[in-house]
């Protein structure tokens, strides 16, 4: 009982902040680009600049077959592929940050009266604003090969909200534990550069000629089931309801990790400001 207060203790601090981090995450985001002639608009031509590197490589340079929807229905690879890479750019950049959150604020730690269980917050959802730049992009190319937005798009709510809740649970663990072992920075880094390839993004695990148990595998990371959320959305056209098994599975698991992020944070937070 007493683990289930400290849980929820932190939930109410959070929402009863929301104003608070929405300013904060507002200011996190403009502080990135503070500086620069274009300021916040960085934002928006870092996708514009990704997008087009992919599409050049793999459209016109390795010239990647077109994906099969079955039925003789065919998409260009590129859009295939860059409607699974945007929730892992989300995911990558969410929790990197949101690790190095009680570094980066760490004159806000040291405040007694200041609630630090929201800085993870702050940093993810400024990392949302990018995202959120990311999925206009992606809408935009999709209409310019003639696939208009449909009711399906109503779940990048849902699958965002799903990568939110995830990384917010890593964050939690990775950025408590990161302020005493500093390595856990460069650990994360590693296993996000693997990371990107253990989930089917460049590639189709559906056709690949390979044992069902290691698929199995592969569909074992979380991550599996936002970057297949969104091909439904903009490729298959189905339903999150349409998976239960990877539905459940998926917030069992979330909800085990935030379960023990959020306790793990707790349980460092008072010895913080004295390591910082």
């Amino acid at each position: 009982m007493p683990e289930t207060k400290r849980r929820l203790s932190l939930l109410r601090e959070v929402v009863s902040e929301r104003k608070l981090i929405w300013s904060l995450a507002k200011n996190d985001f403009k502080t990135k680009y503070a500086g620069s002639y274009f300021g916040a608009v960085w934002a928006f031509i870092q996708p514009i600049v990704t997008v087009l590197v992919y599409w050049f490589v793999f459209q016109k340079g390795l010239k990647s077959p077109d994906i099969s929807m079955g039925a003789g229905i065919e998409i260009p690879f590129v859009l295939w592929l860059i409607a699974g890479i945007v929730p892992w750019f989300f995911f990558s950049d969410a929790w990197g940050a949101g690790t190095n959150t009680l570094n980066e604020y760490a004159y806000l730690v040291k405040k007694v009266v200041f609630r630090i269980s929201i800085l993870p917050v702050i940093k993810i959802i400024s990392a949302l604003f990018v995202h959120a730049a990311f999925v206009v992009l992606v809408v935009v190319i999709y209409c310019c090969y003639g696939k208009f937005p449909d009711l399906y798009y109503l779940q990048l709510v849902y699958y965002s909200f799903c990568t939110f809740m995830l990384v917010l649970g890593l964050s939690y663990a990775t950025s408590a534990v990161v302020v005493f072992f500093k390595d856990l920075t460069q650990i994360i880094s590693i296993i996000l550069q693997v990371g990107i390839w253990m989930t089917p993004i460049m590639w189709n695990l559906e056709t690949m000629e390979i044992p069902s148990a290691v698929k199995t595998v592969f569909k074992l990371n979380p991550m599996y089931y936002i970057t297949s959320g969104y091909r439904d959305i903009f490729v298959y056209k189905a339903n999150f309801w349409d998976h239960p098994k990877l539905t459940i599975y998926f917030w069992v698991f979330t909800l085990a990790v935030f379960a023990m992020g959020t306790g793990i944070f707790k349980r460092l937070k008072v010895h913080f400001a004295d390591v910082l």
